[in-house]
């Protein structure tokens, strides 16, 4: 038989027991609320943006203010893109050119030609990507190396305004940059897909409000006339590009000579429309190889050395290696496809993109660049 249960009695709490709960629930509190909050002290200090126009993952940092008045908000800054001049007279006009260059590797041709350039430097901002592997870090130490000598301790008319440089956030497709691998036809698509997604995340992130002209200009041009700039801007197109070609010993005349090296500077086709409208969605038409003849005119093949220098040709597609862009181009929304667009990827993609929004290119057949020969 059950016995009868008496008073339930509670056991008494000791002050300490209440005491530690209680402060327990105010640490957990504050974590939880203070975690969460702005850390704006002074030990942040470094972290903080001092610039409105700062990346917006560093916060801005407002200055303190004194006798007791309200803080000033941050400033707005306003930009009239009309006041932006793209005229055939950059250096007169002060216009600003944005050098980007895509880089696998680093030559040191590469830096003395920029340094040669003629155009004021003060009006120049270089950008750069480099892929994140061993080639990619190697370059980008011996960059960095260049842009110190030159920014900390070169004369001031040979520093540049700004320099910007960026890693890849994607894997390169390719494990080598040994010319002849990264030519090869069967690596084209992916090897030109990921140039592309490089060319547009240094594009994107380094277009400015005041910037007038682009120069896009390969890693591995090592020798153009020091007053390229201002002699692609006197023609005063949207799309502009020289001859690049490349200089070699030539073992049959015994003494150095040169080649072309540049095909992705062409005139259309009817043959490689034909070859177009047969492909699929997601192929891509290619320049240069004998297993893919479109019988476009290359203007790698058109240098006449009597002819003026100047003399303009119209062009259906377009290089990388040397291309001055007005910037107007890239804020209309032209970019570099990674994709196939017309059956066309990257350079020449970008030139069909702009051909879209109303913008010729126009190419110099005998104006040359040249490009490292390995």
């Amino acid at each position: 038989m059950a016995r009868p249960m008496g008073p339930l009695r509670l056991k008494k709490t000791s002050p300490l027991t209440v005491v530690v709960g209680v402060a327990l629930c105010i640490f957990i509190l504050y974590f939880l609320i203070g975690s969460s909050a702005p850390d704006f002290s002074p030990s942040r200090k470094a972290a903080a943006a001092s610039h409105p126009l700062s990346p917006p993952t560093s916060p801005f940092r407002k200055s303190s203010a004194s006798g007791g008045k309200k803080p000033k908000p941050p400033p707005v800054t306003h930009y009239n893109l009309n006041n932006v001049t793209i005229t055939p007279n950059p250096i007169e006009n002060r216009e600003n050119v944005l050098i980007l260059t895509p880089m696998a590797r680093f030559y040191q041709g590469y830096w003395d030609n920029l340094l040669k350039l003629s155009y004021p430097h003060e009006l120049i901002t270089l950008g750069f990507i480099l892929p994140k592997n061993k080639e990619g870090n190697a370059a980008t130490t011996e960059l960095q190396k260049q842009i110190t000598k030159t920014q900390k301790y070169s004369l001031e008319k040979d520093r540049f305004k700004s320099i910007i440089i960026l890693r890849q956030d994607f894997e390169p497709p390719l494990s080598s940059q040994d010319e002849g691998e990264r030519h090869k036809m069967q690596n084209q698509k992916a090897r030109r897909s990921a140039m592309a997604k490089a060319r547009n995340s240094l594009l994107f992130t380094t277009l400015g409000p005041a910037t007038s002209w682009v120069l896009w200009l390969d890693g591995d041009i090592i020798e153009t006339p020091p007053t390229l700039i201002q002699d692609l801007a006197m023609h005063d197109k949207p799309l502009i590009t020289p001859n690049c070609f490349q200089r070699f010993y030539n073992p049959q005349k015994k003494a150095m000579d040169e080649r072309p090296y540049d095909f992705n500077n062409w005139v259309d086709s009817p043959q490689a429309k034909e070859l177009a409208s047969k492909m699929g969605p997601d192929d891509i038409l290619l320049e240069g190889y004998a297993d893919m003849a479109t019988y476009r005119l290359l203007m790698a093949k058109v240098f006449d050395e009597k002819s003026d220098r100047h003399e303009e040709i119209p062009l259906d597609g377009v290089g990388g290696t040397a291309l001055l862009v007005k910037a107007d181009v890239h804020r209309d929304g032209a970019m570099f496809p990674p994709f196939p667009f017309y059956h066309l990827i990257e350079t020449e993609g970008f030139a069909k993109m702009a051909r879209r929004l109303g913008w010729q290119a126009t190419g110099l057949p005998n104006y040359k660049v040249y490009h490292y020969n390995e």
